[in-house]
């Protein structure tokens, strides 16, 4: 891995469901390319999705994504109780306002090619923009490589911030912690002040938990179906209901339905198009919120302190796979998601509990390794089955991995870089049917039963 700086907010970030690859980075680039039309004279645009965009952009949103990118909309400020109307009433105008001020024709001008892919990368998106006259104005190709990420068809530009203590291993993290005296959260504040200061640092990690403790707390009251045509009901206000109707009960395993329910009231959340937080991805959006919420739940003396290092000790082993492997489900599977985000809150509660550096790199390891081989495989293209419950399984297995790894003294055979190393070359062995295409799995197997 080359030394590119990630920041913990490259990692976390307030945005839209259902998906960041398929809804946030559509949205991103959408809004990109209609900020370089700005002064053009502009009669029309279109947009072209590819590969995994293409195979599954209806069930993910893509294309309203793109539509609201196009009129300059960012994923973490957008009205998601208006988007679906706005868009509504763009396509019955034939119309539509770009950022830049111009009102172009927009009559089905985002194409979904769903056998067709861009050699760089499983989502690109091509966005085409003509003169009143019909010639060409502009073309630029984009792709959404996880997480929200979008780069240009000439590829990422590194961030240049040096920060004191560069890291690109696991081996490299557990030294510097070693020879700085530190946990793993203490390296990640003294890198993020190359970028702002610590007391910004927790403010913005704070106003994250927030944004978790929202998405949950709606969750558990929005009643009903999610759209999309599968007609998979809301579970969480019901088991929300249930837990507090029960909250005396000696069942020594009710932490555990919890946990359930943390999950799947953000992950339902995200399946209706709503806000929460990128973590490292959408679809395994509830894990680290689940988590954190059985940590201030559950755990004798959580502090806000605790949260940030939480979120702080997570990232840096979201920057350990991000730089080494893929948290594209597009690119690698499920593995790279939900995989990624149980290591993920797997290392961020072990040090909050206690452990050392070397208990918080097995507690990663364990998360990620007990994920491998996880497939992509959403049924009709959609961010609920098997998605929503399968966050909620990863969270438990989160605590249960951090509690594995606090049992231990932290040294073990398989070490978080080579799980990291595996899960990409797993990725890479994968079949495509099996990557965010709905082509493989349970999105054939439900469908023809």
């Amino acid at each position: 891995m080359s030394q590119v700086a990630l920041s913990a907010f490259d990692l976390y970030s307030v945005g839209i469901g259902p998906s960041s690859s398929h809804t946030v980075g559509p949205m991103r680039a959408a809004r990109r390319f209609a900020s370089t039309l700005d002064g053009q004279r502009v009669g029309r645009v279109r947009a072209e999705l590819f590969g995994s965009l293409g195979a599954t952009g209806h069930g993910h949103g893509s294309a309203k994504a793109v539509v609201l990118g196009l009129l300059g909309e960012d994923p973490a400020t957008v009205d998601t109780d208006t988007a679906d109307e706005r868009v509504a009433q763009i396509r019955r105008a034939g119309r539509l306002r770009l950022a830049g001020g111009a009102t172009v024709a927009f009559d089905a001008d985002i194409v979904l090619h769903r056998r067709r892919s861009l050699p760089e990368h499983p989502n690109g998106m091509r966005f085409h923009a003509w003169d009143p006259d019909g010639r060409p104005v502009s073309q630029r190709t984009y792709f959404s490589v996880g997480g929200g990420f979008v780069v240009g068809d000439t590829g990422i530009v590194p961030d240049t911030t040096t920060v004191p203590h560069p890291f690109s291993t696991g081996g490299e993290l557990l030294a510097l912690c070693r020879d700085l005296d530190l946990p793993v959260s203490a390296v990640m504040y003294a890198n993020e002040r190359a970028w702002r200061p610590a007391a910004d640092t927790r403010a913005h990690l704070l106003h994250l938990w927030s944004v978790m403790q929202a998405c949950v707390a709606r969750g558990c009251a929005r009643e009903g179906v999610l759209p999309g045509g599968l007609r998979v009901p809301r579970r969480a206000p019901a088991l929300y209901r249930d837990l507090k109707a029960d909250e005396g009960t000696r069942d020594p395993l009710r932490v555990l339905d919890w946990v359930n329910l943390f999950a799947l009231a953000v992950n339902e959340e995200n399946a209706s198009g709503g806000r929460i937080v990128t973590a490292p991805t959408n679809g395994a959006a509830g894990i680290i919120p689940a988590v954190l919420h059985y940590y201030t739940r559950f755990v004798p003396g959580a502090t806000d302190d605790g949260v940030a290092r939480f979120l702080l000790t997570a990232a840096a082993i979201g920057i350990l796979i991000k730089g080494n492997a893929s948290i594209s489900g597009a690119e690698v599977g499920c593995q790279g998601e939900v995989g990624s985000a149980c290591a993920m809150a797997a290392a961020g509660l072990c040090e909050v509990l206690g452990g050392t550096p070397a208990q918080v790199e097995n507690a990663a390891e364990i998360g990620l390794e007990h994920n491998l081989g996880l497939t992509c495989d959403p049924v009709g293209g959609l961010v609920q089955i098997p998605c929503i419950e399968r966050n909620a399984i990863a969270s438990v297995k989160a605590i249960n991995a951090a509690r594995l790894a606090l049992n231990g003294d932290g040294s073990h055979k398989v070490t978080l870089d080579k799980a990291i190393r595996t899960m990409r070359d797993t990725g890479r062995d994968m079949s495509v049917k099996y990557k965010e295409t709905a082509r493989g799995g349970l999105a054939v197997t439900v469908i023809e039963c």
